[in-house]
C-alpha cells in the first residue's frame, strides 16, 4: 500500500512553526512527511531537517516524498521519547522548530496486516515499531482481568471496561486471541445490545486503549514535550497536535507546567524552589481544523493543535 499522508491542519502547522530558511527544523512524528515537505521548503537550501519515527515504513516513504527538497536531511528510526537524545547525536545545533502530531497514521489505520484497525480480520499487533516489544496480542493473552479493565477505562475512556476485560479472560481460556476479528467478536457480545445501536463502533475504543498502551503513547508523549523543550533553541517554537482527550491534556498540562514551572505553595512569600519558566504558550484555546479541512479529511475533526516558544535567554 501506497504511504499516502493527508498532513492534518497543515496551514496552521506552518503559521505556529514559522520555519524560516536556514533553520533547524524537527518532525517528531515524520510519517509520510507530509508536513515535513512543506517545512523543508520553507527552511530552503540552508536549512536542516531531522525526521523521527519508530515505524520503517513511514521512513522509505519519507524519504522518497522528501528526496527532490533542497536542504539536509536526516531521517532516524526512533521513539520520540528519545527526541532530546536524538537531537544532541544528529542535529548540527538546536532546533528553531519541533513539531509532533500524535496518534495513528491513516496508513497504519488502513494497513489490515499491522492490526490497528477493528475494521478487517488480521494479527493482532498494533506496535509502531514491528520489529520490538509487546503485540496487542501478547497484552490481551497475558495481563490480569484488572490490568485489562484498567488499560481500557483509562485509555479508551470505555464504559464497558469490566465487561470487556471479563470477556477478554473468558474467551482466552478457551483459545488464544490472535486476530482482530477474533477480539472485535469478544467486545460485540461484552457490549451490551442497546449500547451498540447509536454512536462509534463497539470496537473503537478498546483498540484505542490497546494500541496506546502497546506503544506507551502517554508517556511517550509527556517525555517528548518534555525533551523538546529542553533541546530546543532559545525563541524555538513546539507544535503539537492531538487526537483525543487524553493526549491533550498531556499537551496542555506539559506545556503549562513549563511556562508556570513554580511549585511553592501559595502562602509562601516569595519562590524558593527555584524552577524557571522556558516557554511561552502560543495557543491558550487550541486551534481547530476549519470546517472545509474535516470535509475534505474527516480525520481530522478531532485534530487539536497546541504551540509553545521557548523563553529567550534559557
Amino acid at each position: 500500500m501506497d504511504y499516502a499522508h493527508t498532513p492534518v491542519m497543515l496551514r496552521e502547522v506552518l503559521q505556529f512553526l514559522n520555519p524560516g530558511p536556514g533553520d533547524v527544523a524537527v518532525d517528531c512524528t515524520l510519517g509520510g512527511a507530509g508536513h515535513s515537505a512543506r517545512i523543508a521548503e520553507r527552511i530552503g537550501p540552508a536549512g536542516f531537517l531531522l525526521g523521527i519515527d519508530r515505524d520503517q515504513d513511514a521512513l522509505a516513504a519519507a524519504e522518497r516524498t522528501l528526496s527532490g527538497q533542497e536542504c539536509a536531511i536526516r531521517l532516524v528510526q526512533g521513539n520520540y521519547a528519545l527526541v532530546g537524545e536524538i537531537v544532541g547525536r544528529e542535529a548540527p545545533r538546536p532546533p528553531d522548530c519541533m513539531l509532533f502530531d500524535f496518534g495513528v497514521s491513516s496508513y497504519q489505520l488502513d494497513s489490515a496486516e499491522r492490526g490497528f484497525t477493528f475494521r478487517e480480520d488480521a494479527p493482532l499487533d498494533m506496535r509502531m515499531d514491528a520489529s520490538s516489544g509487546m503485540s496487542a496480542a501478547d497484552l490481551v493473552n497475558t495481563e490480569s482481568e484488572d490490568e485489562l479493565e484498567r488499560i481500557i477505562r483509562e485509555y479508551g475512556e470505555e464504559r464497558w471496561a469490566a465487561r470487556i476485560a471479563q470477556f477478554i479472560v473468558d474467551a482466552r481460556h478457551t483459545k488464544p486471541i490472535l486476530t482482530t476479528g477474533h477480539l472485535v467478536g469478544i467486545i460485540l457480545a461484552a457490549v451490551p445490545r442497546g449500547a451498540r445501536r447509536e454512536g462509534p463502533h463497539p470496537a473503537r475504543r478498546t483498540f484505542q486503549a490497546l494500541r496506546i498502551a502497546v506503544n506507551d503513547e502517554l508517556g511517550a508523549i509527556r517525555r517528548g514535550l518534555e525533551g523538546a523543550i529542553e533541546c530546543a533553541a532559545p525563541g524555538a517554537r513546539i507544535v503539537a497536535i492531538s487526537y483525543h482527550s487524553l493526549e491533550d491534556r498531556i499537551a496542555k498540562e506539559a506545556f503549562r507546567s513549563a511556562e508556570r514551572p513554580c511549585t511553592c505553595p501559595p502562602s509562601m512569600p516569595e519562590c524558593i524552589c527555584g524552577r524557571v519558566k522556558q516557554v511561552d504558550v502560543i495557543t491558550r484555546k487550541p486551534a481547530l481544523p476549519s470546517e472545509e479541512e474535516i470535509a475534505l479529511n474527516p480525520r481530522a475533526r478531532s485534530a487539536k493543535l497546541r504551540a509553545v516558544r521557548k523563553v529567550l535567554g534559557l
